[in-house]
């Protein structure tokens, strides 16, 4: 089978990109895109579809397993996995980077604004956290966030640097409210009510994104109960 990737190339953040196509060929029909474009930087000289000599693709990957997040991308318009997403059923294929974040180069982003915004709404516990069963649950459901950023790159509100900080904190800031007594979340509240309920339009445009399945409609709304019942039993 032979595939045409069509796939983003950008040497810096500072400087324009554009798309070039390669040719790829395989047998498998399990193929992904991690391992097509692991298997086009295996080869000695890499060359596009014009004959011409390029660089490497720069591109992350870890676990190759759906479970770090690491391979996020843009693939034929869709934020998804390079390593969850199949190549069969494709006679071309579009790969480029999330466009939230800055370009470091080709497929590389960087998403340290994600975790700069769990630092800013101090999304912690300073002590062991005890829940029910109930809790647990809940908070097994929010602890599969991958900090990929797929979800952010669908999210009509979400600015890298906004007072909005997206799913990717909502989510770990409901795992904590789930566990946390009242008092020790009450600052984790206030946060929540103001950089994730005040910001989010209800679009749910990250409904089906997440690559990890998780029920973000679930966690938001219990998260948002829990914020916005204890403003009003402090304003009673």
């Amino acid at each position: 089978m032979k595939y045409i990737l069509e796939i983003w190339r950008q040497k810096s953040v500072d400087e324009k990109g554009a798309f070039r196509k390669y040719l790829y060929e395989t047998d498998s029909e399990s193929a992904t895109v991690a391992s097509a474009l692991a298997e086009l930087n295996s080869k000695d000289v890499l060359t596009d579809m014009n004959g011409e000599i390029t660089e490497k693709i720069v591109w992350e990957c870890s676990c190759m397993q759906k479970k770090c997040g690491a391979c996020a991308m843009v693939i034929n318009g869709k934020p998804c996995l390079a390593c969850d997403t199949k190549l069969y059923g494709n006679n071309t294929v579009r790969i480029e980077p999330l466009r939230k974040f800055p370009v470091v180069a080709d497929l590389m982003v960087n998403r340290d604004i994600i975790f700069d915004d769990l630092s800013r709404m101090k999304v912690w516990a300073e002590k062991e956290i005890s829940a029910g069963d109930k809790e647990n649950d809940f908070m097994y459901e929010a602890s599969r966030c991958l900090q990929c950023g797929c979800c952010l790159e669908v999210c009509p509100n979400f600015v890298s640097g906004g007072s909005f900080f997206g799913m990717s904190a909502m989510v770990p800031s409901s795992r904590l409210l789930a566990g946390m007594d009242k008092h020790a979340a009450r600052d984790l509240r206030k946060q929540f009510g103001k950089r994730i309920t005040d910001g989010c339009g209800k679009s749910f445009a990250c409904r089906n994104i997440c690559p990890a399945g998780i029920d973000i409609e679930k966690l938001m709304a219990r998260s948002d109960a829990a914020v916005l019942w204890s403003f009003f039993l402090r304003n009673r």
